[in-house]
């Protein structure tokens, strides 16, 4: 009996990942290309526009950019417009996250720190756009022998699948955005909360906004 509960189980498993799996391959295809509301030049360029009429009031720099994003009435509807900031832990970097659009398969978040931080940029299931908007990222691939350099107005793409070393070497802000398979990218924002910092307050607070986003587009259709 036990072991037959055991096979169910497994089995259940099994086939819950090859579904994930398949969705997964469907995205990688582009197949909820139709459900994609940003574009990421569009992004960039209004990160930019940001600035260059803010110089560097960080807290501008984002409301420039989140604002002018608002203004956009086919994107108003998708969009967190809360002012939630949430201590993230992901991948050793440490810093607060806002997150301004969470979907299956797009997510855009303000991410920075006054402090600076680095870590890994995770392997990513989605191509993931970081635009500075105050301060420098750098980052460090393997084999190589010097740091990219993104100083603020510049973006950092990083295409699925690929992962790097990332460092803020001091205060540094930008807006983050991300398309594909969001879901993927669960385990890296969790992992370091809940083996290393063990800050269930932030997790809690992460899990409700992530929810509460994620299920209010999916009423309004989308995905």
């Amino acid at each position: 009996m036990r072991r037959g509960a055991t096979v169910y189980f497994s089995s259940a498993i099994a086939l819950v990942l090859a579904l994930l799996l398949a969705l997964h391959q469907a995205l990688e295809h582009n197949a909820f290309a139709p459900f994609y509301i940003f574009d990421p030049d569009h992004v960039q360029a209004t990160c930019l526009t940001s600035v260059q009429q803010n110089g560097n009031n960080t807290q501008a720099l984002v409301a420039g950019v989140v604002d002018t994003l608002a203004a956009d009435e086919k994107l108003r509807p998708y969009l967190n417009l809360r002012d939630e900031w949430i201590l993230n832990n992901a991948g050793g970097a440490m810093g607060a996250v806002r997150i301004v659009h969470a979907s299956l398969t797009e997510y855009m978040i303000v991410f920075g720190t006054a402090l600076g931080t680095n870590g890994h940029t995770g392997r990513l299931t989605a191509d993931d756009y970081f635009h500075i908007l105050q301060g420098t990222q750098l980052a460090f691939s393997a084999g190589s022998y010097e740091a990219e350099v993104y100083p603020a107005g510049s973006v950092h793409y990083l295409p699925r699948g690929q992962a790097q070393q990332m460092s803020m070497p001091g205060l540094c802000f930008a807006i983050g955005y991300a398309r594909g398979w969001i879901p993927g990218l669960f385990p890296l924002g969790y992992a370091d909360g809940v083996f290393s910092t063990v800050d269930y307050v932030s997790l809690w607070d992460m899990t409700k906004i992530t929810f509460r986003e994620v299920v209010g587009n999916l009423l309004k259709g989308k995905i």
